[in-house]
């Protein structure tokens, strides 16, 4: 955080017209937290239904610098719970990030925001991280969430992870050097095998989900780094549950991503999930980053349930078919997805199903 960002800061520490009086009205954070704001950079990866709200979240609380980055664009079923979108964006296709630059310009003229429609890899990502003070991340799968963890390792840069599916929600605050990072926890963290695509989504999972993770933000952007949870905040808002659990003891010395001998295994080609394009089939083969253990047998129950599409299988593969595409997989998790040569678009449609 600072002024080297090169970011306006408002006119008075309100803002225009008292823009951002009550949040500097509330004494614990006051008008030192709001300029800590203004001055401050965002990265948000995903502009799905978790990075929609934070965006705005952000936006309307006075961040200086928002960079949002999405692959996909705009379709009737995001408007139940993607609260930046218009049935105009969904009607024309536009690309979510491009829509969300509009929206929130029209919300807060004050700050800066940045659009990059991007099928983000390592490469990618770390070129968009100059003056970032923070990422968020509105992603939908964990083979993004990895590499990001490596870079926020690699350039000390805090992270917010979060998701939810059905009713569930989780969050934790990333602290290089300091928590425990995502590829420590990776066998403490219930992952589960659902997507909003397969189990649905409640918009107040995301709104908790939101909720807590851009407070997380303020308190770390504000200068109140002391006031952190700490903790990984779980809830299920059906069942009226919610858990903290100390993931502390979770921090590993050898962990390769945040160790003491770093040496990031998700920005390697090796370590990333692999998408290519078969030669003259209009498919393009995806493969996870780590090998799975598919039951085809759940698999196809699974998407049978969807009533959307096609489902066949056999002992070896399940297909399943909803134009303008039908996707084949196989039990260790890969796919081909035929009827595009498109990558980001087969990434996509994969991710849908298999997060």
């Amino acid at each position: 955080m600072g002024p080297d960002n090169n970011i306006p800061a408002p006119a008075s520490s309100a803002g225009r017209d008292g823009r951002y009086s009550r949040q500097v009205r509330f004494t614990p954070f006051g008008a030192a937290g709001q300029q800590g704001l203004a001055h401050s950079c965002v990265l948000i990866v995903g502009m799905g239904a978790l990075g929609t709200g934070i965006a705005e979240t952000l936006a309307r609380c006075g961040v200086g610098r928002l960079i949002l980055v999405d692959r996909d664009y705009v379709e009737w079923s995001n408007l139940q719970r993607q609260q930046l979108y218009t049935e105009e964006d969904a009607h024309v296709r536009m690309p979510k990030a491009a829509a969300a630059q509009s929206r929130l310009m029209a919300v807060n003229s004050e700050i800066t925001v940045e659009a990059h429609v991007l099928d983000v890899r390592a490469e990618e990502l770390e070129g968009l991280l100059a003056g970032v003070d923070l990422i968020m991340d509105g992603t939908d799968n964990f083979d993004t969430r990895l590499i990001m963890n490596d870079l926020a390792q690699k350039h000390g840069i805090p992270w917010i992870y979060g998701a939810c599916v059905g009713s569930y929600g989780i969050t934790y605050t990333i602290l290089p050097g300091e928590t425990p990072c995502l590829n420590c926890m990776l066998g403490s963290i219930p992952l589960g095998g659902d997507t909003c695509d397969t189990a649905g989504i409640l918009p107040q999972a995301v709104q908790m989900v939101t909720a807590n993770g851009t407070a997380e933000a303020l308190k770390l952007l504000g200068g109140y780094k002391e006031k952190l949870r700490g903790k990984l905040l779980t809830f299920d808002v059906w069942r009226n549950e919610q858990q903290e659990i100390g993931v502390r003891g979770a921090k590993k010395i050898d962990c390769p991503s945040c160790g003491e001998s770093p040496v990031y295994p998700y920005l390697s080609a090796s370590n990333t999930e692999r998408s290519d394009v078969l030669c003259g089939r209009d498919t393009v083969q995806i493969r996870p980053a780590n090998r799975r253990s598919l039951n085809l047998q759940e698999t196809a129950a699974r998407l049978s349930r969807l009533n959307s599409g096609k489902v066949e299988s056999n002992p070896y593969l399940v297909s399943f078919t909803e134009e303008p595409y039908r996707m084949v997989v196989f039990a260790d998790g890969r796919a081909l997805i035929h009827g595009t040569s498109d990558i980001a678009a087969a990434r996509s449609y994969y991710h849908r199903y298999f997060g």
